[in-house]
C-alpha cells in the first residue's frame, strides 16, 4: 500500500504499553581474509594499556545519560574475535591497536585477524591473558581486544530520504538499555536488510564492547543514527512518507498482517525491556502490532521479537519483488 490515495491506519493498540518482547553498506572493503602483506611480527607485552586510555573494568556497559557515559555512538573498544575481524574487513574507521592473548600466538582461530591487521599496518600486541581480561568489559572477550576510532554516526536525513532504489527500512529502538539485546537487534537488522537504526541519544545503551560482541560485527555495516528525541523524529518520518509501526503486546493487529505496509517505506519501533513503548512514542505510530503468543508466556524478549518482525518485512518485500 503506498501513501498516495490511501489513508493512514489508526493507532490500533489500546491501553498499556507492554512490549511484545519488548545502509547497509556496499561490498565489504579493506584487506581480504587472505595473505597479509608486510608481516613484521606483532609486539609482545606492550608498554601500557590500550591507546584510548583504558576504560573501567567488566560490568561498565551502561546507558548513556549516566555520569561518565559515552557521549557519541561509542565503539572505541571492540572485543571478541568476530567483532574485531569484521571491523578490520569493513575498513570504515581507524584501528589503533589489537591485543591478543599470548596463549593464542600461532592459533588458527586468530591467524586471519593477525594477517589482516598486518596488511593494514595495525599494531598487534600479544599480552598476558589476565591483563587482557582485566581490561575487557564484556564477559568473554575470546582473547582478542581492539582499540579504534569511534563508530561514525549515520546522517538522519540520508536515512529518511533513502537511496532511491530500495524503500527505507528503518528500526527505531525506544530506550533499550540491555547491551546484549541491542547487539542482537543490530545483528538481525544487518541480516534482514534494514537500511538504518535510530537510537535515543540519552537514557539508552549505545555501542559498548558487549553490544559490539553480541552484534558479531554488524555494527560496522548497519548505519546507526543518534536522535535527541524519538517522538519528534517519528513525526519527521511521516513527512517523508514513511509508515511508523510500533511493536507492542496490546494491539488488535498482528505483525503478520502488515504486508501492504512492508513493501512501502517503513519504520519498526521497538519498545524498552519490560516497559514497552513510551506514551509519546506510541502516539506517533501509524499502527501498533503484536506477535501472536500461543503458549504459556505472554511475550518474547525484545531481540527475539525484533528478529521475527524484521524478517516479516523482508519476506513481504521478497514476495513482492
Amino acid at each position: 500500500m503506498s501513501k498516495s490515495g490511501s489513508r493512514r491506519p489508526s493507532n490500533d493498540g489500546r491501553g498499556g504499553s507492554r512490549s511484545s518482547g519488548a545502509g547497509r553498506g556496499g561490498p565489504r572493503q579493506g584487506a581480504s581474509r587472505g595473505g597479509g602483506a608486510n608481516r613484521g611480527g606483532p609486539n609482545r607485552g606492550g608498554p601500557g594499556g590500550p591507546r584510548s586510555g583504558g576504560g573501567p573494568g567488566r560490568g561498565a556497559d551502561r546507558p548513556t545519560g549516566s555520569a561518565g557515559g559515552p557521549k557519541g555512538l561509542g565503539g572505541r573498544q571492540i572485543e571478541g574475535r568476530q567483532a574485531v575481524r569484521e571491523m578490520l574487513i569493513a575498513g570504515r574507521r581507524k584501528v589503533h591497536e589489537i591485543w591478543i592473548s599470548a596463549e593464542l600466538e600461532g592459533d588458527a582461530g586468530v591467524d586471519d585477524i593477525v594477517t589482516i591487521a598486518n596488511a593494514q599496518r595495525v599494531n598487534v600486541v600479544y599480552i598476558a591473558k589476565g591483563r587482557l581480561e582485566k581490561e575487557a568489559r564484556s564477559e568473554a572477550p575470546q582473547g582478542v581486544l581492539a582499540q579504534a576510532a569511534e563508530l561514525p554516526e549515520a546522517d538522519l536525513g540520508d536515512m529518511l530520504r533513502g537511496d532511491g532504489k530500495t524503500p527505507p527500512f528503518l528500526v527505531a529502538v525506544d530506550g533499550v538499555t540491555d547491551p546484549g539485546n541491542l547487539g542482537a537487534i543490530v545483528r538481525s537488522c544487518d541480516g534482514a536488510g534494514v537500511t538504518g537504526v535510530l537510537l535515543p541519544r540519552h537514557r539508552a545503551v549505545h555501542v559498548t564492547p558487549t553490544v559490539a560482541k553480541a552484534a558479531a560485527g554488524a555494527v560496522e555495516f548497519v548505519p546507526i543514527a543518534l536522535v535527541p528525541g524519538l517522538p519528534a523524529v517519528l513525526k519527521q518520518m511521516k513527512d517523508h512518507g514513511i509508515w511508523v509501526v510500533g511493536l507492542d503486546d496490546d494491539a488488535d493487529r498482528s505483525i503478520f498482517e502488515i504486508d501492504e505496509l512492508a513493501t512501502a517505506p517503513i519504520c519498526i519501533v521497538l519498545g524498552a525491556e519490560g516497559a514497552g513503548l513510551a506514551r509519546l512514542t506510541r502516539e506517533r505510530c501509524d499502527a501498533i502490532v503484536s506477535i501472536p503468543m500461543l503458549g504459556g508466556v505472554s511475550s518474547l524478549n525484545v531481540s527475539a521479537a525484533a528478529a521475527l518482525s524484521l524478517y516479516q518485512v523482508t519476506q513481504a518485500r521478497a514476495v513482492t519483488t
